[in-house]
């Protein structure tokens, strides 16, 4: 099988990154902040480790290399995120980053056949800004610079100006995609963040793909008026309108199949003693089916304008990121059933309903997941954990498929 991880090893790191980057709500590493930074640096110690020093591209993204016994041939990139939501778990992201540094290590004391990278995306979550996947979406060259240039986030700060502090200019952010060239595979190991590998008792499977994205904002604007002098019949209440669309749009997956979420809500002016006069709500939809998910957003867009027509509002949408449904190289989603099968004793695969950089790589650059166990299905919380022993067989797992990568002829 060549080179093992010592997922031991991993695992602790994955601590060692709770412990300076956490507290008791939670994973901090919200992307473009200074607890961000200090997971890079707990990293960037790591890779010096390695002599393999990290290097940051035109869009945030972190790469290390490690030389390989034929450099001319193409490498093997391995990699995740390491930002979280705020208040997220210990794992999401982090557990492929800290799985790819593994890999790497592995190789320390002997070269890989080809050359081997770790890449740490930037801002997969979105979670600052409603935008996923940013870095490796500038890798891919599908980011539209001028469809996030007028993003903020909650505290109104503008995308290009928080970019700049950390030394990212917007307008340059797909020349990352130079980083293309040389690249022949990407691998990147993930918990599931649902239930279904838990309930089956599998401890790592391969993924097929990841589902299709609809995330957009729908605003709903009224009057502004006094909550104690305004008649109820002559309210324009913006917020009762985006609550009923909210519920409506929590409805469409009994017709259509997917998810749905409507996770965002501003009102304003937001005080108790006002009728909201305006309302900015998220709606978040996915499926696997391109045409089935085109027609939840079709109802949803419906039920809101009926929502906003019941109450006299007008209607505006502004759209925040999409993404069809990503199927994964077959080649690769074979050698990670493989791989499961000779480590956990099972071939199994699924597909995520959850986004991941893969599936922006997968556009480019031939890509492949697999996946261990959450238990209880949950994730984007303190809660977010997996049975050390599963982790283990899954590190050990995603360690024999990027041997059996860095062994199989170039494409």
């Amino acid at each position: 099988m060549g080179a093992k991880v010592d997922a031991a090893r991993v695992i602790a790191d994955l601590r060692e990154l709770q412990d300076r980057t956490g507290d008791d709500r939670g994973a901090q590493r919200l992307c473009w902040t200074d607890t961000w930074l200090d997971a890079r640096t707990l990293l960037g110690e790591a890779l010096a480790e390695l002599g393999a020093a990290p290097e940051t591209d035109e869009a945030g993204n972190l790469w290390a290399r490690l030389e390989g016994a034929d450099p001319s041939a193409p490498a093997l990139a391995v990699g995740s995120h390491l930002d979280s939501v705020p208040d997220g778990g210990w794992l999401d992201g982090a557990l492929g980053v800290m799985a790819a540094l593994g890999v790497l290590r592995s190789h320390a004391s002997e070269p890989p056949p080809r050359p081997l990278i770790l890449v740490d995306w930037a801002d997969e979550e979105g979670a600052r800004f409603g935008r996923s996947l940013f870095g490796s979406s500038c890798f891919s060259g599908t980011l539209d610079p001028d469809a996030v240039r007028d993003l903020t986030d909650a505290d109104g700060m503008a995308l290009p100006d928080v970019l700049s502090t950390h030394g990212v200019s917007l307008d340059r952010a797909l020349e990352s995609g130079h980083r293309r060239e040389g690249v022949g595979a990407y691998l990147e190991l993930h918990i599931e963040q649902g239930p279904r590998m838990e309930a089956a008792g599998t401890r790592a499977a391969a993924v097929t793909g990841c589902v299709g994205v609809e995330r957009l904002r729908f605003r709903f604007a009224g009057q502004a008026s006094h909550a104690g002098t305004t008649p109820m019949e002559m309210r324009r209440d913006a917020g009762l309108a985006a609550a009923a669309a909210a519920l409506a749009i929590e409805r469409l997956p009994t017709t259509h199949g997917g998810v749905a979420t409507t996770g965002e809500l501003r009102l304003r002016p937001g005080v108790p003693t006002a009728v909201a006069g305006e309302a900015t709500l998220s709606v978040d939809l996915r499926h696997p089916d391109p045409e089935a998910l085109a027609r939840m957003l079709g109802s949803a867009r419906a039920v809101c304008e009926t929502a906003a027509s019941e109450r006299h509002l007008v209607l505006g949408e502004a759209p925040v990121w999409r993404i069809e449904p990503i199927p994964f190289d077959a080649g690769l989603v074979a050698a990670a059933r493989d791989s499961c099968a000779d480590v956990a004793g099972e071939a199994a695969e699924l597909e995520s309903g959850a986004l991941h950089d893969a599936a922006e790589v997968a556009r480019v650059v031939p890509a492949a997941m697999m996946f261990c166990p959450s238990k209880g299905g949950i994730s984007h919380a303190k809660e977010e954990d997996t049975d050390e022993a599963d982790l283990a067989v899954a590190i050990e797992a995603f360690g024999a498929l990027a041997q059996r990568v860095l062994k199989r002829e170039a494409p």
